[in-house]
C-alpha cells in the first residue's frame, strides 16, 4: 500500500460484500483500478472499540487493494471539539498499526470551498436562508407518516439569500437567527431530504481556524463534499447513515460541474458489543460524572482504555477480522474479544508467579538457613525462551484460596493432612493450622519430601493431584495489582429504557497489594505477562515507575462470565 500500512494477523482477509463491490469496480474499470477510502472521526471524544472496526476496514481495504486511506477529522462543531481529542485519535490509529502518510485532512481545510459551494447552490436556486427558529423548523418538518410544510422564507429571491448568507458569514447575526437550508422536497418520504439545514451560525472559537468563521457547515453537507475533494472512491459508513445516502448523492449531483468526482457511499453494520455502551455521549457522561477514571480508564471500551487494560493492537485487528463485515445488525459477545486477546497473549506473554491473597506457610523440616533455586519455564510451549530461577526458602506464601480447612468434594489443594506439590518444587503435607483470635487462619505448617523435587528422578515416584503456586517470603516483592472486570454487569446496559448507569458493575475494579516474583520488580510500562493461574496482566503504561510496577489484569485465563452472565 502506498501510504497506509498495517501489520496483519496472518489470516487471509475474508470476502464480504464491500470487497465484492470493489472487485467488480476494478473489473469494470469504474475507478481505473483506484481504491481510496477514508476514516472520518469527529474530534469530540476518544475513539472506542466500535471505531476500531471501521479503522481496520478502511485502512485494511486500502492495504489489500494497493490503495490509499485518508484520516480526516470532521471538525465542524467547534463547541464540542478539542485538540486533546485530535491527539488521542492520532495516537489510537497509530497504535492499531496504521499510517495515513501524507493523507491527514480536516474538514476545516475545506471551509473556504464549502462556503463557495454553498453560494453556488444559492445561485442555482438550490439553497435558501431560513429565518425560522429551530423549534419552528422542527414543527414544519412533518413526521414519518405526514409530509412537511414549506417555510414561509423558502421562496426568497437568490439575491436576498446571497445577501443574508454573506451577512451571516460577516458576523452580523446572533446564533440561531438564520440558517441555510438545501431546497429539495418538503414532501419527500425521506425526512433527510426535507430541506435539511446545511449551515448554522455559531460564534464559537475553532481549535484550528480560531475566530475566522462564525458560520459552520453541517455534517451531511460537509462529508460528501470532503469525500469528493479528496477523490475518495468508496465512502464507507455504518447503517444509520443509509437514509442519509440520498442527501449525499443529491448534494454531489448539484455540484457535479465543480467537484472532481462522485464517491459511492456504502453502509455496513456497526459493532454492537455486549457489556458496553457505544455512544460517545454516554462515554463522556461516565467521564464527566466521575464514574470512571478518565477516558483511558482500563474498564472503558475506548481504544485508550483497552490499551491501558492490556489489549494488544494485534488482538484488536484479529477481532475485527473474526467478526467480519455484513449488512445485518447483530450482537457480538464480549467473550469473542477476550478470546482474541487470550489467543494473542498466550503466544507472547512470559509466565510469572504472583500471589494475590497471601497465606503464610512454614515448612517445618526445611533448614532455616537454606535457600535453593527451582527452575520454572518462561513459557511452557516455548523451550527456546529458557527458564528462570524461582528461589525457595523455609517460609513461603501461597494463595489463601489454595487452603481449605474443611475441604469440599473434589478439592485437591492444601488441607489438614493433605499433600500438594509446590509447583516447580517439592511435595508438602499440611501438619498444623494457626488461627488468630477471630478464628481466621493466619499460618500453615507443613513438612516437605526432600526426594520429590520437580525435575529430579525422585519426583516421578509419587503422583499428587494438587499443584499450587507459591513464592518465597524472603524473596517476594510487593506490587500493586489492579483487578479489572467488565464495567457493566448487564449484557445490554442500553436495553429496556432503563438508565444504563444503573447496570454499572460494582466489582469492576479492585486494587490489592500482592506478592510478585522479584524479576517483576523491573517490569517496564506495557510489559505483558501471564500470572500463572490468574490471567494476563500488563504493567500500567502511566503508573509503572522504575522499581515500582503497577499491574493491570487484562483478561482472565478463561471466560468467567459464561455461567454468571
Amino acid at each position: 500500500m502506498k501510504d497506509s500500512h498495517a501489520t496483519g494477523s496472518g489470516i487471509p482477509p475474508a470476502s464480504n460484500f464491500i470487497r465484492n463491490i470493489i472487485e467488480e469496480d476494478n473489473r469494470s474499470g469504474k475507478w481505473n483500478g483506484r481504491v481510496e477510502t477514508r476514516f472520518p472521526p469527529e474530534p469530540n471524544g476518544y475513539l472506542h472499540i466500535g471505531h476500531a472496526k471501521s479503522i481496520c476496514l478502511n485502512f485494511g481495504l486500502a492495504r489489500d487493494y494497493n490503495g490509499i486511506c485518508h484520516l480526516r477529522f470532521d471538525d465542524t462543531n467547534p463547541e464540542k471539539e478539542e485538540q486533546e481529542y485530535v491527539d488521542s485519535i492520532l495516537d489510537a490509529v497509530r497504535w492499531l498499526g496504521f499510517d495515513w502518510g501524507k493523507h491527514l485532512h480536516y474538514a476545516s481545510d475545506y471551509f473556504d470551498k464549502l462556503y463557495e459551494f454553498a453560494e453556488y447552490l444559492i445561485g442555482q436556486g438550490k439553497a435558501y436562508v431560513d429565518s425560522l427558529t429551530a423549534e419552528e423548523i422542527r414543527a414544519l418538518r412533518g413526521t414519518l407518516t405526514e409530509a412537511g410544510e414549506n417555510s414561509p422564507y423558502r421562496e426568497r429571491a437568490v439575491a436576498e439569500n446571497l445577501d443574508l448568507f454573506r451577512r451571516m458569514k460577516s458576523g452580523e447575526f446572533a446564533d440561531g437567527t438564520h440558517v441555510l437550508r438545501a431546497k429539495i422536497d418538503m414532501t419527500s418520504p425521506n425526512i433527510n431530504l426535507r430541506d435539511p439545514v446545511i449551515y448554522r451560525i455559531r460564534h464559537a472559537h475553532h481549535h484550528r481556524t480560531g475566530d475566522k468563521w462564525c458560520i459552520y457547515p453541517m455534517y451531511d453537507y460537509t462529508h460528501c463534499i470532503s469525500d469528493a475533494l479528496e477523490k475518495i472512491t468508496h465512502s464507507l459508513c455504518t447503517l444509520e447513515f443509509e437514509d442519509h445516502r440520498p442527501l449525499y448523492d443529491w448534494t454531489l449531483n448539484q455540484l457535479a460541474e465543480i467537484v472532481p468526482c462522485h464517491p459511492q457511499q456504502i453502509e455496513f453494520a456497526r459493532l454492537n458489543l455486549t457489556y458496553t455502551v457505544m455512544s460517545k455521549r454516554k462515554l463522556n457522561e461516565l467521564v464527566e460524572s466521575g464514574l470512571v477514571d478518565g477516558w483511558d480508564d482500563p474498564r472503558m471500551n475506548t481504544l485508550a482504555g483497552v490499551r491501558r487494560r492490556g489489549y494488544t493492537a494485534e488482538s484488536i485487528r484479529l477481532f475485527a477480522e473474526r467478526i467480519g463485515i455484513s449488512k445485518a445488525d447483530s450482537w457480538i459477545d464480549m467473550s469473542v474479544l477476550e478470546d482474541c486477546l487470550r489467543e494473542d497473549l498466550n503466544e507472547r506473554a512470559h509466565r510469572r508467579v504472583v500471589v494475590l491473597e497471601p497465606l503464610k506457610v512454614i515448612i517445618d523440616n526445611y533448614p532455616e538457613d537454606r535457600e535453593e533455586d527451582c527452575l520454572a519455564p518462561n513459557h511452557p510451549q516455548k523451550p527456546e525462551w529458557g527458564s528462570r530461577a524461582v528461589p525457595l526458602s523455609k517460609t513461603i506464601y501461597i494463595e489463601r484460596s489454595d487452603f481449605m480447612e474443611i475441604p469440599s468434594k473434589g478439592y485437591f489443594r492444601l488441607s489438614p493432612g493433605a499433600e500438594v506439590r509446590l509447583r516447580y518444587a517439592y511435595i508438602v503435607r499440611c501438619v498444623d493450622v494457626v488461627k488468630d483470635a477471630s478464628g481466621e487462619v493466619v499460618e500453615i505448617h507443613c513438612t516437605y519430601d526432600p526426594e520429590s523435587k520437580s525435575g529430579t528422578a525422585g519426583a516421578d515416584k509419587r503422583k499428587i493431584k494438587g499443584n499450587i503456586h507459591w513464592l518465597s517470603a524472603s524473596h517476594a516483592q510487593k506490587a500493586e495489582v489492579r483487578l479489572y472486570d467488565r464495567l457493566f454487569a448487564h449484557a445490554h446496559p442500553d436495553a429496556g429504557g432503563q438508565d444504563y448507569k444503573t447496570f454499572l458493575n460494582p466489582h469492576s475494579k479492585k486494587f490489592i497489594s500482592a506478592y510478585v516474583e522479584s524479576a517483576l520488580n523491573q517490569a517496564q510500562p506495557e510489559d505483558r505477562f501471564q500470572f500463572e493461574r490468574h490471567g494476563y496482566f500488563i504493567a500500567d503504561r502511566h503508573d509503572t515507575k522504575t522499581g515500582k510496577p503497577v499491574f493491570n489484569r487484562a483478561v482472565t485465563l478463561r471466560d468467567s462470565w459464561g455461567k454468571t452472565a
